[in-house]
């Protein structure tokens, strides 16, 4: 599983080329084909833009009325101009027709033999869960926070098979040309061959929510034989050597999203903050009341309707069989430590 909140002073789009004139790198298969129709509409819509605004201005200046003896000229219509303006045009836009649906086709006609990776969409990130592995947190650090991260392997397809617990979210890889809505009560596919190793960003670029510019998450292209290592490592989310329970916990807070929703003192984001939580007495939209303990933590966690805190309403998703005993321990032993 995946997840990450990205501070607002963070946001902003990662940098993919060394000029904002330059395109994206392309770093897939689908890339080079989509970019030549993106150059090739580019060209024709500026040869057109030309030749109709210099035919416009010659018209104006040759025929302009010079005075009162000028006349209109009898000729009605040219059949011949008529048709070949009409012709021309026509015959650039079944180009593009046939440029675009073959392109489409090849976005939607992933190849059998394609690793298939699950894809959830949830306010404000990503689950990512590889064939023959548990949801487990897979994440990456960028820029000293946790970001989702998608590892793939180079020269091999991979299909994503996509769906949403909320709202619609959109899952886009700029370096690829990839983009596809995330729905909910469905499932939508993408696909792609990455042909160039390194880390791209993703995006969500569906207006989900409050939190809609931080839903990021990073791909990692990474070569074939590296490929099974890159992933069992990613999806492990494990205490460290030397790592106290607590810093395990803030590992987890953070690999989970958790703090999407809630901050680490006392303040109101989504849900209530984290900061001398444990221990308070916390009243509930049906009037009833509890003192914040390890249990009212793991129930908040993995059933977090059971309880709607006044004055907020039910919005976080269950994460029961995505967190383990450890970590689930981990972190309610963060959430105590917070003040």
């Amino acid at each position: 599983m995946i997840a990450t909140f990205i501070p607002p002073d963070k946001l902003g789009t990662p940098p993919m080329s060394d000029s904002p004139w330059e395109l994206l790198p392309t770093a897939s298969n689908h890339a080079a084909s989509l970019d030549g129709l993106y150059l090739f509409l580019t060209a024709v819509a500026f040869v057109s833009f030309v030749l109709v605004i210099g035919a416009m201005v010659y018209f104006i200046i040759k025929y302009k009325r010079r005075g009162d003896n000028d006349k209109t000229s009898p000729l009605t219509h040219n059949g011949k101009l008529e048709f070949a303006w009409s012709a021309i045009p026509a015959v650039f836009l079944m180009v593009f027709f046939v440029w675009g649906e073959l392109d489409f086709v090849k976005l939607n006609a992933p190849p059998p033999d394609a690793i298939d990776v699950r894809i959830t969409g949830q306010k404000w990130y990503w689950t990512i869960e590889y064939p023959g592995r548990p949801v487990a947190s897979t994440t990456t650090v960028v820029d000293g926070e946790v970001a989702p991260l998608l590892i793939v392997p180079k020269g091999q397809p991979v299909r994503l098979v996509m769906t949403s617990k909320d709202v619609i979210h959109s899952f886009y890889i700029p370096a690829f040309r990839v983009k596809k809505d995330v729905v909910p009560g469905r499932y939508t596919t993408a696909w792609f061959e990455a042909i160039q190793t390194g880390r791209f960003p993703i995006f969500c670029t569906e207006y989900c929510g409050d939190e809609h510019s931080s839903m990021l998450a990073v791909v990692e292209v990474v070569e074939p034989e590296d490929y099974e290592a890159a992933m069992l490592a990613a999806t492990t989310l494990e205490q460290g050597d030397g790592e106290t329970v607590e810093q395990f916990g803030e590992k987890v807070y953070k690999s989970y999203a958790c703090n999407s929703c809630h901050a680490l003192d006392s303040s109101v984001k989504v849900g209530p903050g984290f900061g001398g939580l444990y221990g308070k007495t916390e009243s509930f939209t049906d009037g009833s009341s509890v003192t914040v303990d390890e249990n009212y933590i793991r129930e908040s966690i993995m059933d977090p309707n059971a309880k709607i805190v006044a004055g907020f309403t039910p919005q976080m998703p269950t994460f029961a069989g995505q967190i383990n005993d450890d970590q689930m321990n981990a972190l309610i032993a963060y959430i105590r430590s917070l003040k």
